[in-house]
């Protein structure tokens, strides 16, 4: 076998330039436009062609550039501002989450933090990327566990047949801000669960969001077999079995990750049923660590878990099959006190006919005090969907509250609105933009700069799409009049809707033609033209989506 090493060579940064380093390994930059400008700044064309890595940026900018930054005063000047809004918003002291004090841990499957960091799929990720960032600027002593993904979700491309194609490229680690923990001795922190198949071993991986530390775990590893490996490989890929592995892992390995960095959560916040095998651990830590009795420390477990659920139809629920599950609940003896039986009863629906089936949506919910659907509609129809699971309660009194998702909104703001905004509302309105006082600046903003500030984000939109059509037909190898027209698809003057989202059958994107004749009219009207874009990826492996 031939001994092939691999190495990364860039441009050294200079002294007087060295916290671009740091703003690299930190998704703070993500969502403050003046940093994200700073990097613009040194290389407009390399920021696009790198699609807004700043890691990758910064290690392909060439020496001779750094040189002219460092005797370009206003960049300096620029850097300095945006090194204190840095450590005014991060390394300010008092407000983030230490070993040994309590914290909130926060435990979910996926991750939408920045487009270059592939651990996210679709709206359940990005609702923990942006918990994560507004915990961060309201100062919560929040903590996170996911997995460290090597290819992540699939990137998807059309082929000459309109077929949806699924590449899976290797993330690149040095391109990403992750930095691999060691304990006091230098050595790799290494976790471990039991699998039925042997002892699964996991790297713990550290992500800074702002204040907020996300810790990754990571199966690719050489003392795990090949196919444990794999286990951290894709995000949603693999069979049945390899779900339950993944999840197994960020519940059970993930709470035994905190405990290991020094961390004792005081709550724990699990994003859908996905991390619902945390609770388990947490009980078997109360009993084992701390003495109390198992009936003690499922009552205390169950009193500071959070829930949140996301949908109500059966795909959005994971079940597993108690002949698949079980294996892994006997192997797991020495991780957790609790027997299977216990366990299944807890995820099981009284008088239930999936009673084959573990719904880890249920054992999320019966060991939560706190659930939570993410509308006040959806908790109406969660409340009355698991209604059963509290015969005695009124279908009101069902414990399950709602919290509407919110975005963060330094995140999802375009530039020219930060602009706008800064001038009409002054910038305190980033600090607490519930805030009435500032809210009612909102109607100083003239019409017509509201309205050109909307234009300009229409026509970058426009742009965007184009370029990306153009580069779909590029990699379909389509003739140089197809790409042509590429171009000039839509009109930076007309009414445009948009509809951009994962493609399920349950998602229900058909409602769209609910009333051809309305639909194909608005479509049609001259007068007052309307044009629609489609942007989607459907789930996998859901095949009639992808029809």
């Amino acid at each position: 076998m031939r001994n092939i090493k691999l190495f990364n060579v860039s441009a050294s940064i200079p002294r007087q330039l060295r916290f671009l380093e740091t703003l690299s390994r930190n998704l703070w930059w993500s969502w403050n436009a003046e940093a994200i400008s700073l990097f613009r700044r040194i290389d407009p064309q390399l920021w696009q062609e790198v699609r807004f890595s700043p890691m990758e940026f910064l290690s392909k900018v060439g020496q001779n550039r750094f040189k002219e930054l460092v005797s370009d005063n206003a960049f300096l000047t620029h850097l300095k501002q945006v090194e204190d809004l840095f450590e005014r918003d991060v390394r300010m002291p008092g407000k983030s989450a230490e070993p040994n004090g309590h914290c909130i841990a926060y435990f979910s499957l996926e991750y939408g933090l920045a487009a270059s960091v592939r651990l996210y799929s679709g709206g359940l990720g990005i609702l923990a990327g942006d918990h994560l960032k507004s915990a961060s600027d309201l100062g919560l002593p929040l903590i996170a566990v996911g997995l460290l993904y090597r290819q992540g979700y699939f990137q998807q491309q059309l082929n000459s047949d309109g077929w949806q194609q699924e590449n899976y490229p290797e993330i690149e680690l040095h391109n990403t801000p992750v930095t691999k923990l060691y304990d006091a001795n230098n050595n790799e922190i290494i976790i471990t669960v039991n699998l039925p198949e042997g002892p699964l071993h996991a790297t713990v991986w550290r992500l800074d969001t702002g204040r907020i530390p996300l810790f990754l775990l990571d199966t690719n590893i050489h003392a795990n077999p090949p196919e444990f490996r794999k286990i951290t490989g894709q995000l949603y890929g693999g069979d049945r079995k390899m779900r339950i592995q993944q999840e197994v892992l960020l519940g059970i390995g993930g709470f035994k990750a905190l405990i290991e960095l020094g961390y004792d959560p005081a709550v724990c916040h699990m994003n859908e049923g996905h991390a619902a095998f945390l609770s388990l651990a947490r009980i078997s830590y109360l009993n084992k660590q701390k003495g109390l009795s198992k009936e003690s420390a499922q009552e205390v477990v169950t009193r500071t878990n959070v829930f949140t659920t996301h949908t109500p139809v059966p795909a959005g629920n994971e079940a597993f099959p108690l002949d698949l599950l079980k294996p892994h609940l006997d192997a797991l003896k020495d991780d957790i006190v609790n027997t299977p039986e216990e366990i299944i009863s807890w995820g099981i629906a009284p008088n239930s006919s999936n009673s084959h089936e573990l719904s880890m949506t249920i054992l999320g919910l019966r060991l939560s005090q706190h659930s939570n659907g993410v509308s006040e509609l959806h908790g109406v129809v969660e409340r009355k969907m698991w209604h059963h699971l509290w015969p005695l309660h009124q279908e009101e009194e069902v414990p399950i509250s709602h919290i509407t998702n919110g975005v963060h909104l330094c995140t999802w703001l375009s530039s020219e609105h930060f602009a706008l905004f800064d001038k009409y509302l002054g910038k305190e309105w980033r600090e607490d933009p519930a805030d009435e006082r500032v809210l009612a600046r909102i109607m100083k903003i003239p019409d017509e700069e509201l309205w050109r500030t909307h234009e300009v984000s229409r026509t970058a939109l426009i742009r965007n799409i184009r370029e990306t059509l153009e580069r779909q037909f590029r990699m379909r190898n389509a003739s140089l009049a197809e790409m042509a027209k590429m171009r000039s698809v839509l009109d930076q003057r007309t009414l445009t809707l948009g509809f951009a989202r994962r493609f399920a059958t349950y998602k229900r994107a058909t409602l769209l033609l609910r009333d051809p004749a309305r639909f194909e009219a608005l479509l049609r009207n001259d007068e007052r033209p309307v044009q629609l874009f489609l942007q989607v990826k459907h789930i996998l492996p859901i095949i009639p989506a992808k029809r």
